[in-house]
């Protein structure tokens, strides 16, 4: 197995020849175009309709989610118009994950959300626009999975345009939908890349940039995924650990990946499970400038589908921040949409509030709920006041904190710090504050 795994992760370069390097780039539109003529008679489009909606095309009785019914209109209407909706994790109709099950997650995101991708903006079937590849793809929804996701079902590179600067501190987030049919043995593999390119038009060229990163996915069998990385620092390459996970193993609802960069050092999370962390990955001084997806040896049957892309800038100073400047806002307290349910993978964030809190045994706070300005005014406000108890219940009953210490309360949508009109600035609307009192 682990013969076959080297084979697959380090010679994956391989698959992107001088002859494919050749082949012409072609624009979103070209590609949305290319995926529908291809649909109609492609085996992997019977696939497509069956594994990721649940459906059969064949069924004169069956109902695709992946299509623009007016049926489907209004759902997503009405999921968009309902407070605090926009740019929140998709997650699957399956039992809530403890909080608890994330005790050992330090995982904090950066200060200022700068992206926010969840392909709400782009057409179902359509490639989306603001992005680039070498292969084809489309916009598709996933049964009993909210928001829309890229399907990349076939070999090739893909790159979000937009994302074109990573600075030492940053954080970079995702779901990864792991597409896995009824073939036996492995289910391909899938490649995350940070990349110093030279000429962003060439993406296919990205394994050749004198700095980059990457860390493969590969599914040995149906509930075991191998990950390992290499790395090509000043155009001398590396390769590095093979870590098991069985964090893809329920293919019913996506994994949360988390990559976490503190200048050379590189962490990556798998949900709650840290996978790697690699202390000199990244080399000092270099221009990283994009974030590439690569399927080297995607098939009919099993491949990849991505959503909810968030990166984040700045490293998070808690204790500074709090004891000079007597105030912490934060974006990694995340709830379920329209809900005061805490998500488990903002323990990390949780765990740095709490921990100030018990070094500064006379620190006394008042949490503030925000949210972003979707919805009714007294719904928001009363969904802030929510959360933020939420926050305060949670630090009392799983942290130790002396709930006399905290005080919550809520504004709603009326102090933004952003704009009200992106998904990014939407996003860094909604967040949590702690004042010092």
């Amino acid at each position: 197995m682990k013969k076959i795994f080297l084979a697959a992760a380090f010679a994956s370069t391989a698959l992107f020849t001088s002859a494919q390097i050749g082949n012409v780039l072609k624009h979103a539109k070209d590609k949305a175009a290319s995926t529908a003529n291809n649909k109609a008679n492609s085996t992997v489009d019977n696939t497509v309709d069956k594994t990721v909606n649940g459906t059969d095309t064949n069924d004169p009785n069956s109902t695709s989610t992946n299509q623009n019914t007016p049926a489907n209109n209004t759902t997503q209407s009405n999921a968009n118009n309902t407070a605090d909706t926009a740019g929140q994790h998709s997650q699957a109709n399956s039992a809530p994950v403890s909080i608890k099950a994330y005790s050992k997650y330090d995982f904090v995101p950066g200060e200022k959300i700068v992206v926010l991708e969840d392909f709400m903006q782009d057409a179902i079937g359509d490639f989306p626009d603001k992005w680039n590849t070498n292969s084809s793809g489309e916009i598709v929804t996933i049964d009993k999975n909210q928001g829309h996701w890229l399907m990349m079902p076939r070999t090739g590179v893909f790159m979000p345009e937009f994302i074109d600067s990573l600075p030492d501190n940053f954080t970079f987030e995702y779901d990864l939908f792991c597409i896995h049919g009824n073939k036996l043995g492995g289910w391909g593999t899938f490649q995350t890349a940070i990349c110093e390119l030279s000429n962003r038009e060439k993406i296919q060229e990205w394994q050749f940039a004198d700095n980059n990163y990457y860390f493969s996915v590969y599914g040995g069998n149906a509930s075991d995924a191998t990950i390992s990385y290499a790395r090509k620092k000043e155009g001398n390459s590396e390769g590095g650990v093979q870590i098991t996970t069985h964090q893809l193993a329920d293919k019913s609802k996506p994994c949360h990946v988390s990559l976490w960069r503190q200048k050379e050092r590189l962490r990556v999370y798998f949900n709650e499970e840290k996978v790697l962390d690699i202390p000199k990955a990244l080399t000092p001084g270099a221009n990283y400038n994009s974030i590439i997806y690569v399927q080297p040896d995607a098939d009919e049957e099993n491949y990849y589908a991505i959503s909810n892309l968030r990166l984040a800038v700045g490293a998070p100073d808690t204790r500074n921040k709090m004891l000079t400047e007597n105030k912490w806002v934060t974006h990694g307290i995340l709830f379920d949409v329209n809900s005061a349910n805490i998500k488990p993978e903002s323990y990390g964030t949780l765990k740095e509030m709490a921990n100030v809190l018990k070094e500064n045994p006379d620190l006394k706070v008042k949490i503030i709920g925000h949210t972003d300005a979707d919805g009714s005014d007294a719904a928001n406000l009363d969904l802030s006041k929510r959360r933020a108890a939420a926050v305060k219940d949670e630090l009392t009953t799983d942290f130790g904190i002396d709930a006399s210490r905290m005080q919550a309360d809520g504004k709603g949508e009326s102090e933004p710090i952003d704009k009200s009109d992106t998904p990014a600035g939407k996003a860094n609307n909604r967040r949590v504050e702690f004042i010092k009192l």
